[in-house]
């Protein structure tokens, strides 16, 4: 008769899932932002060298936060087997497993902006689960070891037990985040909000080149790229949001929503994009933004002359030193509350973030800010200037092909070519095409409001049957002219000219 062995192992995954799950629903039902896996996942991305975190974004591109929460949770469940196991030896072992796992959340936990006792409970409560579930899983796996004639009853007795725990653990988990959710309201408090000052308008007719296929001028919020450290977006009420002004001033300066939505509204519209963005690259995009000028806001303040950045920071501990010529020159550097005419989408800062035309969004464009400290960049780092990129950040004049695609067939002879191109706060001042090394040929250009936004281009070319490579340069109206020269984004911004591939058949 054959003996099975004890499932040693996975009594300590059962036990791990089960610490997850109330660990999960106590964050959730405390309404905290992170439970302790995000925290670790998010820890790990602070303490991510800049050209790993630069290649893991190449790479996985929107998945690489969901990627690295799947390794975090592997990871555990790895540790979580090897707990099980240690208990055939005794129960001290498997005991320094789970406190040294408690320990590491504890510290990721404690690492967050603005962490209090009451963040440590999750962390708490998980390792209090573990132990206690672990302790009796284990005490009915022993009676079985101890008494062979009672192995099958025992082991019977197990998996009912195991069975009832991953069940109720499932259960905790899914009531925590309905709870949680119940309380926090904020999306309903974001679609609910009507901001004196904001209007909706449609992208300007003649912004337009009329050609299918080119990248539409006004991006909508849905389709708005996104690109940020945090693993659970911040979900802050307004009335719960304050920011303050502080460091090289006079005066310090402390803010309510209801007292920066109550300042004169300015309303542009703006072109972002991350210095992350690839030549041709996708990371870009155009939006109305309302908000309030933060060059307004400085202005009584007293500034320091000797000041020449401004420290922001996030609700979620982020960081970034922005030029203070930036922030208080002419252009519409602000802190914004709605994005096309609507509150600002959660998941692109809601209530407030900062908008800053003419820098890369790593060094100015700072979600759920809550704090700008004057200072210098002597003093001051931001988080990605940490990692080695560059402390100014002003964007690179680019341009991108949108139609037609690389490897696309098109009929030879007329063939129509579009895109868009940018350099904010500075211009286009024209845009050309060359096609398999020939002659450069000017696009015709559509409308921009400003200086600060992107500008669709379109131009028609003979182009015989073959195969063929087109490239595009943008020239700004300050003269500069798009260098071919191919670099990589870090560590301040990707240059040389999107090229594309076509082959031209017979109509």
């Amino acid at each position: 008769m054959t003996t099975r062995r004890p499932p040693w192992a996975l009594a300590g995954v059962i036990a791990g899932c089960a610490g997850l799950a109330t660990s999960y629903a106590t964050a959730m039902v405390l309404t905290i932002r992170e439970s302790p896996v995000v925290a670790v996942a998010e820890g790990l991305i602070r303490l991510t060298p800049g050209a790993v975190a630069e290649r893991a974004i190449a790479v996985l591109g929107h998945l690489d936060k969901p990627v690295l929460v799947a390794g975090v949770l592997l990871a555990l469940l790895g540790c979580f087997a090897g707990a099980g196991r240690l208990a055939r030896r005794g129960w001290w072992q498997p005991a320094v497993v789970w406190v040294a796992l408690a320990a590491v959340g504890l510290a990721a936990v404690a690492a967050q902006r603005g962490a209090g006792l009451v963040d440590a409970l999750p962390v708490l409560v998980g390792l209090l689960t573990w132990v206690s579930v672990h302790s009796a899983l284990i005490d009915a796996l022993r009676r079985g070891v101890r008494r062979p004639e009672l192995a099958s009853h025992e082991r019977r007795v197990f998996l009912i037990v195991a069975g009832t725990i991953s069940l109720a653990s499932v259960g905790i988990a899914v009531a925590g985040r309905f709870v949680g959710a119940g309380r926090r309201h904020v999306e309903a408090s974001r679609r609910l909000l009507r901001i004196p000052g904001v209007t909706r308008r449609q992208a300007p007719a003649d912004t337009s080149v009329g050609l299918t296929g080119v990248t539409p001028w006004q991006t909508p919020n849905e389709d708005f790229y996104l690109i940020d450290t945090t693993i659970a977006k911040p979900t802050i009420e307004p009335d719960e949001w304050s920011l303050r002004i502080h460091g090289m001033v006079e005066r310090e300066l402390t803010l309510s929503y209801t007292d920066l939505v109550g300042r004169q509204m300015t309303e542009s519209w703006i072109t972002l994009n991350c210095v992350s963005n690839e030549v041709g690259g996708g990371l870009v995009g155009n939006a109305r933004w309302s908000g309030v000028r933060i060059a307004d806001l400085l202005e009584d303040l007293g500034i320091d002359p000797a000041a020449d950045c401004v420290l922001q920071t996030s609700h979620d501990g982020w960081t970034c030193a922005t030029p203070i010529e930036a922030l208080t020159d002419d252009r519409d550097a602000m802190l914004a509350v709605a994005m096309n005419g609507r509150p600002l989408p959660i998941e692109h800062g809601f209530p407030v973030r900062t908008v800053v035309p003419g820098l890369y969004g790593y060094v100015s464009a700072t979600k759920w800010v809550v704090d700008l400290e004057v200072s210098t960049f002597a003093d001051s780092m931001g988080y990605w200037t940490d990692k080695g990129w560059s402390a100014l950040g002003p964007v690179k004049i680019a341009s991108r092909i949108d139609v037609p695609r690389s490897g696309d067939d098109v009929e030879a002879g007329r063939v129509s070519f579009g895109g868009v191109a940018w350099h904010q706060h500075t211009g286009i001042e024209a845009v050309e095409v060359q096609v398999d090394g020939g002659s450069w040929e000017r696009a015709r250009l559509a409308s921009a409001p400003s200086v600060d936004t992107w500008v669709q281009w379109a131009v028609t070319l003979d182009v015989p049957e073959g195969d063929h490579e087109v490239r595009v340069r943008a020239i700004g109206k300050d003269g500069e002219t798009q260098t071919s020269v191919l670099r990589a984004p870090d560590p301040d911004g990707a240059t040389g000219l999107h090229t594309i591939a076509i082959s031209a058949s017979p109509a």
